[in-house]
């Protein structure tokens, strides 16, 4: 793959401004959009654990359960299609209060499901849930670079990336508590009200969400505008390198799929065993982007490329020990070394689209990145849970796993070209 000359935002090195702490309390706005993120995440892995919990006890079929997790991603995947070009074309503002509002409506359907006859509507809710979801992240994602100073980016993006990660820790770890304590509805109702909440957060926000557009501005239709994203995709292949980076990671990420499956089945440790494990996954999530953060130069992406490739290999590696520890917290420990490299690799590459795509098109790009890695975290999700019905869920997940090293060998192979490509311009 090849690499245009850097031009743009990120031709030459920028001003990095100080730490993490110090963004939130300077910028009003993103403070407000961080703290959005955090009482919906936080409110969205209280309700998977509660769901998890709850496809088990009425279904008793582990392909079920982990189908709960392609339920989650495969709705979002087709909408993604749908949600960049209304980022592009209409107020990212008013569709990210739109669908959290929505949203919060759906979440409280889950009180009225008691039977295996209604488990059908678990996945319909959360595929609705999932849908509005790709409404709203493409439209906060192509926002920040609009809502943050140009050298506040990266570290804008470790936050947004941390965040997402501690919610997954405490929001599985309490929610597993909790729901084991006053019942699965307390996950509905959470749920539901971290919607509302964030939409009200949201609308406070001051900034622009995104560049002032002329009225003569072309707004493609769903097709042409997917066209016109490959079409740039194979202009740009610092592009099309990122796009596939998350896509690739998508294909292994079945493990994730499968760690309810893990805790029930094989630990036998209920509801608070799946808190546990998706806690040390959102620890991992955490810590990773500060980690990668400290390797990262502002005027170096080509290092970025580097720090992705060995991120994969990280993830894939420590999955392949995960399902065959002796006790739940030593798994736990290694789904924390996994997601060291997963935490590391999602944000930074979504770091490195928001420096290089326009904001005319950025919707629509990152549209295309979160389709691509949530049809393939389906598609994963889907045949490593049907699998689990009938093959020992361990040796799913080992073969994930090394599906996953083989992928981060050969990304870090096709995109040398980029890389090379890179050096010479940031120095420059």
């Amino acid at each position: 793959m090849d690499a245009p000359e850097t031009v743009g935002p990120f031709a030459g090195p920028p001003r990095r401004r100080g730490a993490t702490l110090d963004l939130l309390k300077r910028n009003r706005d993103y403070r407000l959009l961080f703290s959005a993120s955090v009482i919906s995440f936080a409110g969205d892995w209280f309700l998977f654990v509660a769901l998890a919990g709850l496809v088990n006890d009425l279904t008793h079929s582990p392909g079920l359960v982990a189908a709960l997790y392609a339920a989650l991603t495969v709705p979002f995947a087709l909408f993604t299609f749908v949600g960049g070009p209304l980022a592009d074309r209409l107020n990212r503002q008013f569709l990210m209060v739109a669908a959290d509002l929505t949203r919060a409506a759906l979440a409280l359907g889950f009180l009225f499901i008691h039977s295996a006859s209604q488990v059908w509507l678990v996945f319909v809710l959360v595929g609705a849930i999932s849908a509005l979801g790709a409404v709203f992240e493409p439209a906060a994602g192509a926002a920040i670079p609009n809502l943050v100073d140009r050298e506040d980016l990266i570290t804008a993006n470790v936050l947004s990336g941390a965040i997402w990660g501690t919610m997954l820790a405490v929001g599985s770890a309490i929610g597993g508590l909790v729901v084991a304590a006053f019942g699965r509805k307390a996950g509905y109702v959470g749920d539901a009200a971290s919607f509302f909440v964030s939409a009200i957060l949201v609308l406070q926000i001051r900034r622009r969400f995104s560049e002032r557009r002329e009225a003569h501005q072309e707004h493609p239709g769903l097709i042409r505008a997917t066209r016109q994203t490959l079409a740039y995709a194979r202009k740009d292949h610092r592009v099309l390198a990122l796009l596939s980076a998350k896509a690739g990671f998508g294909i292994g990420g079945g493990t994730v799929a499968l760690l309810p499956v893990l805790a029930l089945s094989v630990y036998h440790a209920g509801d608070r065993g799946t808190g546990v494990l998706l806690g040390f996954r959102g620890l991992g999530v955490l810590i990773g982007p500060f980690l990668a953060r400290r390797l990262v130069r502002d005027d170096d992406l080509s290092r970025v490329f580097w720090i992705i490739g060995g991120a994969y290999l990280l993830f894939g590696l420590s999955y392949s020990a995960v399902p065959w520890m002796p006790w739940l917290v030593a798994a736990g420990a290694f789904v924390f070394l996994a997601h060291l490299g997963g935490g590391a690799q999602w944000t930074l590459s979504t770091y490195a689209l928001q420096v290089v795509t326009p904001d005319h098109i950025r919707g629509r790009v990152f549209a295309f990145d979160y389709g691509l890695v949530h049809f393939s975290l389906a598609i994963s999700a889907t045949v490593s849970g049907r699998i689990a019905d009938s093959v020992d869920v361990r040796v799913v997940m080992l073969a994930l796993a090394a599906i996953q090293v083989v992928y981060s060998v050969l990304w870090t192979s096709a995109t040398s070209r980029v890389r090379r490509a890179l050096r010479p311009a940031q120095a420059g």
